[in-house]
């Protein structure tokens, strides 16, 4: 590959991640109107749900600092979500002092009702694609994260952090 062609095909893949960004914002836009929740209660659900997922749950605290909000717009807006069902409070079993933000399990209900969907087109849009392909992706958007990570903590937002 020629140098110039490198940054075009960088340039490509920045474009695809803005095309990929706005399709996501569209789902989730989708998904909160269809659940009753706000686009800060989506979002708030989303940093929850990824940092379930890397195993490390986020305090109320770590989730005001990834939002940028204020402490009582945090707290209106984590019991807006418990009473909504989609978040519950855990105790923190290596700290039981600490309470961490967990999805509930009518959270994961209803997502997992949305988002099976998506799941399938996913599954039928890479079914032609090797392997290798899906390793080399896979790398691909590691790297992005990190650099969108980075990018943030330069910015001292603190708000793309990832445990990741």
């Amino acid at each position: 590959m020629q140098n110039g062609d490198r940054a075009q095909v960088e340039a490509l893949i920045a474009a695809d991640v803005r095309a990929l960004s706005a399709a996501s914002d569209g789902i989730g836009q989708s998904f909160a109107a269809l659940h009753g929740l706000t686009a800060s209660d989506f979002r708030a659900l989303l940093h929850v749900t990824v940092a379930e997922d890397d195993g490390a749950p986020l305090t109320a605290g770590e989730l005001r600092a990834r939002m940028g909000t204020s402490g009582a717009a945090i707290t209106y807006l984590v019991e807006r979500m418990i009473e909504s069902g989609h978040v519950l409070r855990d105790t923190d079993p290596t700290d039981r002092r600490k309470v961490m933000l967990r999805v509930a399990d009518h959270g994961m209900a209803v997502a997992r009702d949305f988002f099976s969907p998506l799941s399938a087109h996913t599954h039928a849009a890479l079914a032609d694609l090797p392997d290798e392909d899906l390793l080399a992706a896979h790398r691909v958007f590691a790297a992005l994260t990190a650099a969108m990570v980075s990018f943030g903590a330069e910015l001292g937002s603190g708000r793309l952090k990832t445990d990741d």
